[in-house]
């Protein structure tokens, strides 16, 4: 049990939340249509210029204060310094909790946001009249106070209890953390914490979130694209870097996530994408993973991510469409590499996710990893892990009873609530070149698990499986325990004993330098003297990548308005 509570501080995630709102004067026409209706036609409300014609208002928020359901909100390139969270009656602020402040705030439902040009609309977490996405200190913008005097931080969009909201086609910078739950880019948020979902039917195309800002650590962007308490999501075309935690985060949606991400890009952070909680159909497909710590990861948090666990399996027993199985979560068709990054933003538990691994599932159930190319992992390229957590939930889940939903209880003196993996399976990837780290090693030193797969269980239970995977070039796929290809063939949720898996579980521990700090002359023990795992020496921030691509025709699906004078059909 040791080694399973040591792993559990290894490897917990933080996950944050977000809001609040913004406005300015219109420039010269107002929005057409009457005050008084119950059904209109959808309007399209336009912001800043584009082609040398002239929108209605200078503001995002604006735009969003007037728009009715249904309405779009086309804008124009420029660098749009929002400011919703600095407004100065209270009574304005927005309808989500003041804790989360944002830049623009869309409270209203099938509001459609759309910039015109990906890389040329920008919504700035800087101050106003700073350069575009400034890296200057002084350009930062921590956002309003709260009752202690603290900075609360700043979300950029988000997008509260609304269903049907769109955002596409645009980009966010420097929403940095602070007091409060912030530091998210772009937000679809149900209520977080509340454990229900009230936000459906959501969508977000040709996205880039980024930060180039980090100071001390104290104030960072947390989250590139995230949503939470949130079911019926869509994600395509996206690109996010540079965060403290997560490029991408999908949580708190239970079994009903009915979420797909499908070809997006993840670079430079701690986590290329975390899930917490998240389950039932979930399909990530068809994008990148690299450059980061650690390049994907999922699974069960007691925390006010709530309710837990994270339990991929086909609601009522169906069988997935995808998978032909009882798993209806995937990650499928994707290309997970280079993972082995120290030198990125870390805050907080976030910031121990083992260097060098490609995907990790911690406590995670009834998932599926297939048809995906691993390649220059140096830990491990997917790895399962008995997760204990020694978070709690929001009291009143505690106060009926259900603290370790999904889990078990450890007892004193942890009373961890211990999540293990399985059901899940990984099935016809290729491997290439991961668990190298091992190789840079000192005959003295550990690392002699790593490898293509690693596993590690806790408790008897359903069976992980694996087959039809290969070794590029030849070879056989390396697991620890070794042989797990053999030993474990058959996807049939068999009940199988535990395995500690002591010397990974170490390796994790090293890796991850848990320890580290915790007290004073405590590091990052249990490494064995000659153990190799990269280790952060100065955080580096990369610029966005130029060649990444805009939405092809920003008119698409648009009424016809003077930027677009002829609707395109979808």
């Amino acid at each position: 049990m040791l080694a399973a509570l040591l792993l559990a501080v290894a490897l917990a995630v933080y996950v944050p939340a977000s809001q609040a709102a913004h406005q300015s004067r219109p420039l010269r026409e107002s929005a057409t249509g009457s005050k008084k209706h119950h059904h209109h036609h959808p309007r399209v409300l336009r912001v800043g210029s584009w082609k040398g014609i002239k929108g209605q208002f200078r503001s995002i928020q604006a735009a969003v204060d007037a728009a009715r359901p249904g309405d779009w909100i086309l804008v124009g390139p420029g660098d749009y310094h929002e400011r919703a969270d600095h407004r100065k009656k209270a009574a304005r602020r927005g309808p989500q909790p003041s804790h989360t402040p944002a830049a623009v705030i869309i409270a209203k439902p099938r509001i459609h946001l759309r910039g015109m040009n990906r890389r040329k609309v920008v919504v700035d977490g800087t101050k106003p009249g700073s350069p575009r996405c400034s890296s200057n200190q002084k350009n930062q913008d921590l956002g309003p106070k709260d009752s202690n005097g603290d900075r609360l931080g700043r979300n950029g969009i988000l997008v509260w209890k609304s269903n049907r909201v769109s955002v596409d086609n645009l980009s966010a910078c420097n929403f940095l953390s602070g007091s409060g739950s912030t530091g998210n880019e772009i937000w679809w948020n149900g209520g977080d914490g509340g454990g229900k979902i009230n936000l459906h039917n959501f969508e977000g195309r040709y996205l880039t979130a980024t930060s180039t800002f980090y100071g001390d650590g104290t104030n960072a962007a947390s989250y590139g694209i995230f949503s939470s308490d949130a079911s019926g999501g869509s994600w395509s075309h996206m690109y996010a870097s540079n965060m403290s935690d997560s490029n991408y985060y999908v949580g708190a949606c239970q079994q009903v996530c009915n979420q797909v991400v499908d070809h997006v890009w993840s670079e430079y952070s701690s986590q290329g994408y975390s899930g917490t909680n998240a389950g039932g159909k979930v399909v990530i497909k068809h994008s990148e993973f690299d450059n980061n710590q650690s390049g994907f990861t999922a699974g069960a948090l007691n925390n006010d991510d709530w309710p837990s666990p994270q339990e991929g399996a086909c609601p009522g027993g169906n069988t997935s469409p995808i998978t032909h199985t009882y798993s209806f979560w995937v990650f499928m068709d994707n290309y997970v590499h280079d993972n082995n990054n120290p030198n990125v933003l870390g805050v907080g538990i976030a910031a121990v996710a083992p260097v060098g691994t490609g995907l990790l599932l911690y406590g995670g159930r009834d998932d599926t990893v297939m048809h995906n190319r691993f390649s220059n992992n140096g830990a491990w390229a997917v790895v399962f892990l008995t997760y204990p957590d020694t978070e709690t939930p929001p009291d009143d889940v505690i106060a009926a009873g259900d603290d370790c939903r999904g889990g078990v209880n450890a007892g004193p003196p942890s009373n961890a609530c211990v999540y293990d993996d399985w059901g899940n399976a990984v099935l016809y990837n290729t491997f290439h070149n991961n668990g190298w780290f091992k190789q840079m090693a000192s005959p003295t030193g550990n690392n002699s698990s790593n490898a293509d797969i690693g596993e590690i269980t806790s408790t008897s239970g359903p069976t992980n499986c694996y087959h039809y995977d290969v070794e590029q070039g030849g070879g056989t796929v390396t697991t620890s325990p070794a042989g797990l290809e053999q030993s474990k063939p058959v996807c049939d949720r068999h009940t199988v004993p535990a395995n500690g898996n002591l010397v990974m579980t170490n390796d994790v521990i090293c890796d991850s330098q848990a320890f580290a700090g915790l007290a004073p002359g405590v590091n990052s023990t249990p490494c064995q003297p000659g153990s190799y795992y990269p280790r952060k020496t100065t955080v580096v921030m990369h610029p966005v990548p130029r060649h990444l691509a805009s939405m092809p025709n920003p008119c698409k699906g648009v009424p016809a308005n003077p930027w677009c004078p002829r609707r395109d059909k979808d």
